[in-house]
Order: structure tokens, then C-alpha cells, then sequence
């Protein structure tokens, strides 16, 4: 595929991830899959990939694998973005080295990621001074107390803070890398990296939803998946609560107690996610009038579209169009 659609929005496009002894296999794994993957339908201006390791030799990975790095933290001198996948312990103090390493990068322009407990080498650093952050929920308590000049947001995926982004448990940091795609090449490149990974390109929500939950029966899944679609495929339509709980045959006050613990959430809520994610994916991917998208969507008017992005996405379904629409992506190729 030509790499016409895909005009990257960043200089350096060198990525180098940190290996260290004990270093977290998975987070580590999913940023080689994001950002060292050769992918040649993405074309020729795609990211370049190093692992810079902060110790001499051979270093132990969790689960028994071995890894010999590219180089060391010279590496960090030629970086566009540096990527802290996870630390082998909260209770391991960071190195002098590493930390002056990342502070330099970073004021000489890089980017300094973290995923996972990896936020607590960037505030060791003095990276987060001040800014927001996230990190898995077992430790936010943990890393607020220890760092509070930063402002710790145990509830979201991730947090963007321009040139330092950190992410919340392991698999939060997929989120957090396709959002860093989705910054550089656009949104339809970072879709055509989520569908290969067959994942979600955009999640709803935070990791609220995962704090000591209870596992939901997986019959009640089964049995409300064709609920769930027909809601997801019949947007327009308005769905009381006694409408869903016949459809499931249940009663009102039964239905609504097993869809929040299949879903994690109410059906008012997972409806509105749903329709802001097929709102966000008409806008992107179509030229259909804000107002045609309300009506599709069942906002009904372009007005309360409006005022459901303003309230979940901050923004304006215009301004949305206008960062991510594929138009304006082609338009700028």
C-alpha cells in the first residue's frame, strides 16, 4: 500500500523502548508489536524501532526469556520517543543514570512514555512534577503518596500530558500506543494497526471497571450478547429499561442488576458509548452532515451531539472531524 494516507505529524521517528534486568515481558512485547513490527503497508515513512538497555550484557525477562539489546542509553541521544514498558518492582529505586538519561531526552524534544508501573521511573526522573499521570490501580494510591506534585488519575486508560504520556495496567499501554499512532499518522492508520492486532482502536471508559470486580457468570454474557447487538445495530431507536428487560426475559429490576455486571456499566451508559463511538466513526470515515450522524446515531438533533462530545471528549463534533476525518487526512497527503 502507498504510504500516501499515512503522512506522518512527527520529526524523529525513532522509537527506542528500555530493557532492564527483570524487565516486564509483556509490556515489553506489546511495544515491539506496536512500534517495531515491520510494517510495510504502512510505507516507507513508518516508525523506526531500538531497545536501548540501561545494565551491561545479557538481561533476564520475566517468564524465563533472555534478551541482548541494541545498544545502551546513548540510544536515548537519537530518540524521538522513549518507552518505559513497566519497572521490575515499585520497590526498586531507580538508577541515577537512567533517570539524567531521560531528563536529557527529554529536554532536548523527546518523548517519554511509560506502561504501567514504568510511571515511576518517569516521576523518580522529575518528569511528572506538576502534570497529570496514571498507572495501574494497585499502585496509584501508592505513587500519589510518594510523588504529590503529580496529579494522580487512578480512573482513565491513559493520560496525554504533550511530550510525557504514562498508561494504567499492562494491556491500558495498547491503548495508549495506538492513541501515539493515532497523534502521528491519523486515525485511519491507527485503525489499520488495531484491526491487525484485532483490538479495539478506541476504548470507552477507564479502568474503574477493573478494580476488584467480581466476575461476571459467563452464561449472562451469552445470554445478553444478542441484546447487546441488536442495541449496537438499532441506535436510532429510544430502549426503555422494560423494553430491554422483556426483550431478555427478565424482569426490569433483575435485567438491569445482570446487564451492569456483564457490562460494567447501565444500559443508559453503555448506549451512549456505543452511539459516541459510531458518531466518532462516521466522522472520521464519512461526509455525512453533523446532523445526518445525530439522526444515524440517535442523538436526534446535531445540538445534543454537541453537547454529549463537549461532556465525554471535551471537544466539538467539528473540531473532531477536522483532527481525525479521513477528508482532511487525504486533503494534507
Amino acid at each position: 500500500m502507498s504510504n500516501a494516507s499515512f503522512t506522518p505529524r512527527l520529526d524523529n521517528p525513532l522509537v527506542v523502548a528500555v530493557a532492564y534486568d527483570g524487565l516486564c515481558t509483556f509490556e515489553f512485547g506489546l511495544v515491539v508489536e506496536m512500534f517495531g513490527l515491520p510494517r510495510p503497508e504502512m510505507g516507507d515513512d513508518w516508525y523506526r524501532f531500538a531497545v536501548a538497555s540501561i545494565e551491561v550484557g545479557e538481561l533476564r525477562a520475566t517468564g524465563g526469556v533472555r534478551i541482548l539489546a541494541d545498544g545502551g542509553l546513548d540510544l536515548f541521544e537519537q530518540a524521538g520517543t522513549i518507552i518505559m514498558p513497566g519497572w521490575r518492582g515499585v520497590e526498586h529505586a531507580v538508577p541515577d543514570a537512567l533517570a539524567q538519561a531521560l531528563r536529557r531526552a527529554h529536554a532536548n524534544g523527546a518523548r517519554i512514555l511509560s506502561i504501567c508501573s514504568g510511571v515511576f521511573v518517569l516521576a523518580a526522573a522529575g518528569l511528572l512534577a506538576g502534570r497529570r499521570a496514571t498507572t495501574h490501580w494497585r499502585y496509584a494510591d501508592l505513587l500519589a503518596e510518594r510523588y504529590p506534585d503529580i496529579a494522580v488519575e487512578p480512573n482513565v486508560l491513559y493520560v496525554d500530558e504533550g511530550s510525557v504520556l504514562t498508561s494504567a495496567g499492562s494491556a491500558a499501554g495498547i491503548d495508549l500506543c495506538l492513541h501515539l499512532i493515532r497523534r502521528d499518522f491519523g486515525t485511519e492508520a491507527a485503525n489499520k494497526v488495531a484491526r491487525r492486532l484485532v483490538v479495539a482502536p478506541h476504548r470507552e471508559g477507564g479502568q474503574a471497571q477493573f478494580v476488584e470486580r467480581a466476575v461476571p457468570p459467563p452464561h449472562e454474557g451469552i445470554r445478553l450478547s444478542p441484546l447487546l447487538e441488536r442495541m449496537r445495530t438499532e441506535l436510532r431507536h429510544d430502549f426503555s429499561i422494560a423494553t430491554l428487560a422483556k426483550a431478555a426475559g427478565m424482569s426490569s429490576r433483575t435485567f438491569l442488576r445482570r446487564f451492569e455486571a456483564a457490562t460494567g456499566t447501565t444500559p443508559a451508559k453503555w448506549l451512549l458509548s456505543e452511539r459516541l463511538a459510531k458518531a466518532r466513526e462516521l466522522l472520521e470515515q464519512s461526509v455525512l452532515s453533523v446532523e445526518t450522524i445525530a439522526e444515524t446515531t440517535g442523538f436526534g438533533t446535531a445540538a445534543t451531539l454537541r453537547h454529549h462530545f463537549r461532556q465525554q471528549l471535551a471537544t466539538t463534533p467539528t473540531a473532531y472531524r477536522e483532527m481525525f476525518g479521513r477528508e482532511k487526512a487525504l486533503r494534507t497527503a
